[in-house]
């Protein structure tokens, strides 16, 4: 046998160093064109390509919106008990307002991405308009509707005499920001469905920023500015929020994004209106019977003492951040499901949502592993209280076994919404949720006697049977046919 040329050798040896450069370099080019936005069609592009690039702004902009909260407990919480108990009692009244946000946001991303798949710019900014003049129609009455219903809505969550002569005033100007809510969550709906989801993270960095800065000094009276006390903090984020709203106005009308709204696209069509109420009011529903049950759960638990409340509460605030990842990868299938209809091609909408759903199971698998193993550590770097962290590890341990069949439940619900198939996830939702988890939570917990404990185990096990139903009924494929 010949002998192959040595130089022929070390041409055809591979080159592992350079690979790996090759190969970080092309991730980081990646990485940079996600976070700039891309103006490539995502309808042609690679799909492990075309989801990443929704992914990684769109996980950064769930971040982002899970840190005004924070932000505002963190500064109010140096005012006292009752301050953090008036931002506690208003964020239960706006839990209905973010219901709405969501559920008109899932009517129009589904619309939106639905017309930029057919490749209808006119019919996008037409729709984008339509979605935006629905949000200030509800958005101005719930905000009239809070002003004047603060002190009554305060009173009956069990607001304290303090809370009703000191705190109503952040409930008003929280209420009065309901239009900057809305339109916030609404108008960034609107560039995820059109593929611009890096302007949409942007959007939240400027408002979150705003925030950051305005909260202390509105407060405390830092500066020239007036110490304004708990209602600083309303104002600090009415107005970032609103500032964010003012930034997405100046992307839409701009002549160079992938969504243009011109003047002449300026007109109410209520057709457009009453498809995209019908298709939101189900994504409404979604939200609140979420939410609802996370509250009700809180109740469940509550029973057993404020050790179990407080354990319960770390360990859900660790996994709700855990999960932006999976509502990133979601709404990325999300956006791919919808254009690829509209662009007259639902099976490569199937295969980025099953894409998407492998990548959420690597990412949670992942996640999982690490609740489970370290669960006690992370619950300590909350409390210093042994008891509250040993109820936490076992909520948490007991959720991490959740993330498995969350991954593809998750990706599954919002790709059913992309579509446009809005009913299907809310009757899994009330199915899993409300028929499932709740009732088995109080029975595992009191006729059971388990305990906190066994209202945990009730989360995994709705979620498994959600993931289940949401890969049975997309296999079967009825959303193929869902008009948008």
């Amino acid at each position: 046998m010949e002998e192959t040329p040595l130089a022929d050798r070390q041409a055809q040896a591979p080159e592992p160093v350079a690979s790996r450069d090759a190969v970080n370099k092309g991730l980081w080019s990646l990485v940079k064109e996600a976070l700039h936005g891309s103006e490539q069609d995502l309808t042609q592009l690679p799909l492990g390509r075309a989801i990443f690039l929704l992914a990684v702004p769109m996980v950064l902009e769930m971040c982002m919106e899970s840190v005004f909260a924070v932000v505002d407990v963190a500064f109010v919480g140096r005012l006292g008990a009752e301050a953090v108990a008036t931002v506690g009692l208003t964020e239960g009244i706006l839990t209905i307002i973010y219901a709405a946000g969501m559920g008109l946001s899932i009517g129009a991303t589904a619309m939106v991405a639905r017309r930029i798949g057919e490749k209808d710019a006119e019919r996008a900014g037409r729709t984008a308009v339509q979605a935006i003049g629905l949000g200030v129609i509800i958005s101005t009455v719930l905000a009239v509707a809070g002003i004047i219903f603060a002190r009554p809505m305060m009173a009956a969550l069990g607001g304290s005499p303090w809370v009703l002569e000191h705190g109503v005033g952040y409930t008003r100007v929280m209420m009065g920001g309901v239009v900057s809510i809305l339109l916030l969550f609404l108008i960034n709906a609107i560039f995820r469905g059109a593929g611009d989801a890096a302007i949409a993270m942007r959007v939240l960095m400027l408002a979150n920023g705003l925030n950051i800065v305005l909260a202390p000094c509105l407060i405390f009276g830092w500066g020239p500015f007036p110490e304004m006390g708990v209602v600083g903090a309303a104002w600090a984020t009415t107005l970032g929020r609103s500032a964010g709203v003012v930034y997405q106005l100046y992307r839409l009308m701009r002549s160079n994004g992938r969504l243009q709204v011109r003047r002449e696209h300026v007109s109410l069509e209520p057709a457009t209106m009453l498809a995209m109420v019908r298709l939101s009011g189900a994504g409404m529903v979604q939200a609140l019977v979420t939410t609802s049950s996370w509250v009700v759960l809180v109740r469940i638990v509550a029973t057993f003492g404020s050790t179990a409340l407080a354990g319960y509460t770390i360990a859900i605030r660790i996994v709700m951040f855990a999960l932006m990842p999976a509502w990133g990868l979601g709404n990325a299938a999300a956006t791919l499901l919808g254009q690829s209809m509209g662009a007259g091609d639902p099976e490569r909408g199937a295969k980025a949502v099953w894409l998407a759903g492998k990548y959420n199971l690597m990412v949670l698998g992942t996640i999982g592993v690490a609740f489970f193993i370290f669960a006690h550590p992370l619950l300590g770097a909350f409390t210093t209280d042994a008891a509250v962290v040993d109820e936490g590890a076992r909520a948490l341990r007991i959720f991490s076994l959740s993330f498995l069949s969350c991954a593809y439940g998750m990706v599954i619900t919002s790709a059913f919404n992309g579509a446009g198939d809005t009913r299907t996830p809310t009757l899994i939702d009330l199915g899993c949720l409300w028929a499932l988890e709740l009732p088995l939570a109080w029975v595992l917990a009191h006729p059971v006697g388990l305990g906190s404990v066994g209202a945990y185990w009730a989360v995994p096990a709705a979620f498994a049977l959600m993931s289940v139903l949401g890969i049975v009924l997309f296999r079967r494929g009825r959303w193929k046919t869902r008009v948008v």
